[in-house]
């Protein structure tokens, strides 16, 4: 599926919170769905250990995006450490756990993670 609308998510006054490991892709994601007309934003829940910082802001809908660690290497550097990893996925479970959206960056590129997050905004239900 391709998005050829510009302005798919105009008349949507839904926010979005996007949220996932470091190199997951969520500030492409959220610059994608700005153009694409929806108020959308990152939260850093990765990076504290506050479980639900995710929810700042009030979201109407939660974007998760999920990425093994051998992709984040790729993206990051081969030494990325096992230990922040798991930090990290420990800090989102809360996070991922709410989400109406669940998109794996391993598997994803750029455009298909945007494609799908469109999509499922589309839906009724967010999902």
């Amino acid at each position: 599926m391709r998005i050829d609308d510009a302005g798919a998510g105009r008349d949507d006054a839904r926010r979005v919170v996007v949220v996932g490991p470091c190199a997951s892709g969520k500030t492409t994601l959220v610059e994608g769905l700005k153009r694409l007309g929806y108020d959308a934003a990152v939260r850093g829940q990765e990076h504290s250990e506050i479980p639900t910082l995710w929810r700042r802001g009030e979201p109407d809908v939660v974007i998760a995006l999920s990425v093994d660690l051998a992709t984040i290497r790729d993206r990051r550097g081969a030494d990325w450490p096992e230990a922040l990893y798991r930090v990290q996925q420990r800090r989102l479970a809360n996070a991922v756990a709410a989400a109406e959206i669940v998109l794996d960056a391993s598997r994803l590129d750029a455009d298909a993670i945007l494609t799908r997050a469109a999509a499922a905004l589309s839906r009724p239900s967010g999902r």
